[in-house]
């Protein structure tokens, strides 16, 4: 059989006659329906990959009932969101995974009343075949979305409420841990700690994990205040803290961007970061290589954490039940600690 004039797309007939099968059985051969046998599915995949034939979508969409796109819904109404470095790289992820799929992406900010609206109107007239949620805080109504929609549902971080079946999330508590404890190990003893807004989980797990490493160590972990990941929240607080705790020689931070803001804040009431103060942050950004000094940070695959979010998604679209993910972090020494000459005795 002659392949199509150039610039005209093969059809499915002509994908059909040339691997020797009827119509639908080439058409439940591409679109991966049952009852077709192996010897008729090869013959279809030579032909398809022969002519260079491309599925129509929305025909496919016919057949599998699927609508061959899949949302990611941040709980924000900023827009900047998207283009922030970290949902840049959970992104970037996310559309990488995809492209192994047919499957395509559409971005929702879901943060308002009328953004919710929108995103359970397209979800629960099956425009979309699934939905990955992220940024949720508090009593977010998202939580519970997974129980009143027909589509799939996977989570980025765990909500506070709710007990959802299928998530993606950073070992948190475990690196905010061992930010803490490598601050310990180098000698400091009158360490405080920048959380993120507690009314979301992440900021609540990093800093239960700081709690941890204090009460192990058998130090006082008051000296707390609060940001909301953002850069400037942190030099607030960096700010707040040394006025109320004058004496304090290392800060844990709940995100880069607050470190970095933390380190600010500390250059400008006079203290050196690290030889007065030491920072640590969480993320590990191109935030963390542009500070000066460079900062000390717990990394967490966030590139993976999108790329995960979506293959669990799209094992779940194809009827697969995944098991809920947690992703490790490491800790990554640069300039931004370091160890305290008058260290006390060892910790326990």
């Amino acid at each position: 059989m002659e392949k199509p004039a150039s610039g005209r797309q093969p059809t499915l007939d002509e994908v059909a006659r040339l691997a020797g099968v009827s119509r639908s059985a080439a058409s439940r051969a591409i679109n991966n329906a049952q009852h077709v046998s192996r010897a008729k599915r090869e013959a279809v995949g030579r032909a398809v990959k022969e002519l260079g034939y491309v599925p129509n979508l929305a025909a496919r969409g016919l057949v599998t009932q699927q609508a061959g796109t899949v949302v990611l819904a941040v709980s924000s109404n900023d827009p900047a969101v998207f283009v922030d470095a970290f949902f840049a790289r959970v992104i970037f992820g996310v559309s990488a995974a995809l492209e192994r799929t047919e499957l395509t992406l559409t971005l929702v900010l879901a943060g308002t009343p009328e953004g919710e609206s929108k995103l359970r109107q397209v979800l629960r007239s099956r425009r979309a075949d699934g939905v990955m949620l992220m940024n949720l805080h508090g009593d977010d109504p998202l939580a519970r979305l997974a129980e009143q929609i027909p589509v799939p549902v996977v989570f980025g971080g765990r909500p506070l409420v709710g007990e959802p079946r299928h998530y993606v999330d950073t070992d948190n508590r475990g690196g905010s841990r061992l930010a803490t404890e490598h601050l310990i190990d180098t000698g400091h003893r009158r360490i405080a700690t920048i959380t993120g807004p507690l009314d979301t989980d992440v900021a609540r797990t990093r800093h239960r994990g700081f709690q941890d490493a204090m009460a192990v160590a058998g130090l006082d972990p008051s000296r707390v205040d609060h940001g909301d990941f953002s850069e400037r929240s942190g030099a607030e607080a960096a700010a707040r803290l040394l006025a109320a705790y004058p004496d304090l020689d290392a800060v844990v931070a709940g995100s880069d961007n607050m470190a970095a803001g933390a380190m600010r804040g500390l250059k400008a009431y006079g203290r050196s970061v690290p030889d007065d103060v030491s920072v640590v942050g969480f993320d590990d950004l191109s935030t963390a290589l542009h500070t000066d000094p460079q900062l000390t940070t717990v990394h967490q695959p966030i590139q993976a954490l999108g790329g995960e979010m979506a293959r669990m998604l799209t094992a779940l679209i194809g009827g697969e039940e995944p098991s809920p993910l947690i992703l490790p972090t490491h800790l990554v020494q640069r300039a931004s600690t370091r160890s305290r000459a008058d260290a006390a005795a060892p910790r326990p």
